[in-house]
């Protein structure tokens, strides 16, 4: 559409414009100089189409704007070089004549071309995207603002050329008719040829420059696109390579840090998994209780906290990432029992309330530990859910927990979820004090305690994932768990 729309607007001005700066061409007919022109150039736009298929669409995609550029505009030169060949032989006009015609196509070519191999440029780049290719660059590439010079130096070299051409023919004219005409009519015949020229080639000039600025937006919206996406943490982007100069560069480079960046980031999540995993099985081998607590533990927190995503009270503080940050701090929940004495933590009987007391310590050691490593890392969400679990996951929803009686929506929600996971996996569990419950008794001492151990809305959402539970139960089980409770086998395989 573009290229037919240049062709129109050529077909009808340049005959116009021969009329203007040429006495020969002014001394035919309109309708001859109108055919004439015309029927040249819908010849070479018919012959485009086959040049354009086998010379551009057949090439390398970097090599393709170039391409386009340069067959367009040697079209152009080649409509003005047979009609002058045609006004040489049939009309026997002299060289002079055909020079003028040559200029002014060559002008209106210039522009036409140049607007065309930014078109195909837009296109090679959403190709690219579409198609995720990536064009090979070459250090040989053209500068951009070597492009823009060039392009300004042959927009005012062009312009010069034709309006010296005006001038000269109106000063041969100016000679011709002598006094035969009055000085203010030939000067506003002067000033109407000028503007006809300025009204051509201001439009022209402000369609490239406004295609060039739609091409340097696109390029430009995709970097900022990918880097804002790395800021807001996403390391899946990339900037599609699409052109052979400073813009393709940059995408390449950009892409490359962002490929370090995604590489680091995951080994630095990879360390911190495999860290949080030994302290939390440090921790575990103090205690009575076995490594597998704290895998069973953090899907249950995940079970519920995903099925509060959903709920109309829970789900403006619940996304994906808080999700995955008490996933990955649930482990951690009893890290502060490295600091409570074997004597007491390795007791198999009844604790006494001195030892109670001690043992009512650990929440707070545990996040006192926390606290200094997120004080050292200058604050950190992960080491603060971390934190808020340990401190708080024996909280009570009546305020009758420890070590800080916080009741209600004072207790972090954090906290809350992890209550429910670590009661729930003690009750089945065994453990050198007391035997395994079955499912279905910690069911019912969990809901015996809604609203006054636990949150109301997270028993109601233990409900809804109890099957969850089971599976979960059943596939991270202690070595003779399904046995004793057949129950967690048959409600986990009723959930598949």
């Amino acid at each position: 559409m573009r290229a037919k729309l240049h062709y129109l607007a050529i077909m009808t001005i340049m005959p116009i414009y021969g009329i203007q700066v040429c006495p020969f061409i002014e001394s035919l007919s309109a309708i001859e100089v109108f055919v004439t022109f015309d029927v040249i150039l819908v010849l070479i736009y018919f012959a485009r189409g086959p040049l354009r298929a086998r010379l551009v669409d057949r090439a390398p995609l970097a090599a393709q704007t170039l391409r386009v550029f340069t067959l367009e505009l040697v079209l152009f030169a080649s409509a003005a070089l047979i009609l002058m060949f045609y006004n040489t032989e049939v009309h026997h006009f002299p060289l002079v004549s055909g020079m003028k015609v040559l200029v002014g196509v060559t002008a209106m070519g210039f522009f036409a071309s140049a607007d065309l191999a930014l078109e195909r440029e837009r296109e090679v780049a959403h190709r690219v995207e579409r198609e995720r290719l990536s064009l090979p660059l070459s250090g040989n590439f053209f500068p951009l603002s070597s492009k823009l010079a060039l392009f300004a130096a042959g927009c005012v070299a062009l312009l010069v050329g034709v309006f010296m051409l005006l001038v000269n023919k109106d000063l041969d004219w100016l000679v011709e008719v002598g006094s035969a005409i009055p000085l203010a009519e030939g000067r506003l015949s002067i000033l109407k040829e000028f503007g006809f020229v300025l009204l051509v080639a201001m439009p022209e000039t402000l369609n490239i420059i406004w295609s060039f600025s739609r091409n340097l937006n696109m390029f430009l919206m995709r970097e900022n696109g990918v880097l804002a996406c790395v800021t807001s943490g996403h390391y899946d982007m990339a900037v599609p390579v699409s052109s052979n100069d400073e813009f393709g560069v940059m995408a390449q480079h950009t892409n490359e840090m962002v490929r370090r960046i995604r590489e680091r980031t995951e080994e630095l999540q990879r360390t911190r998994d495999v860290t949080i995993m030994t302290l939390a099985s440090l921790a575990e081998t103090r205690d009575n209780e076995t490594g597998a607590h704290i895998l069973r533990t953090q899907r249950y927190v995940r079970a519920l906290a995903i099925y509060l995503r959903d709920h109309p009270r829970r789900a403006d503080v619940m996304d994906d990432e808080t999700i995955d940050l008490l996933y990955k701090s649930a482990p951690l929940h009893d890290i502060g029992k490295v600091g409570i004495p074997d004597a007491i933590l390795l007791k198999p009987g009844k604790l006494t309330e001195e030892e109670f007391t001690v043992m009512k310590d650990h929440p707070k050691i545990g996040a006192a530990a926390l606290r200094v490593a997120e004080d050292e890392l200058g604050g950190n969400s992960f080491l603060n859910y971390a934190r808020e679990i340990s401190l708080s996951h024996h909280e009570k929803w009546d305020g009758s927990g420890y070590p800080q009686g916080l009741k209600g929506e004072d207790i972090p929600l954090s906290g809350r979820l992890m209550a429910v996971a670590d009661v729930y996996d003690a009750l089945i569990s065994k453990r050198v004090y007391k035997p395994a419950f079955s499912h279905q008794k910690a069911m019912a001492i969990l809901r015996e305690g809604r609203a006054s151990h636990f949150d109301p809305v997270l028993i109601d959402a233990l409900d809804a994932v109890e099957m969850a539970f089971c599976e979960i139960a059943r596939a991270f089980r202690d070595e003779g768990q399904i046995d004793e409770d057949p129950a967690l086998g048959h409600l986990a395989h009723s959930s598949r």
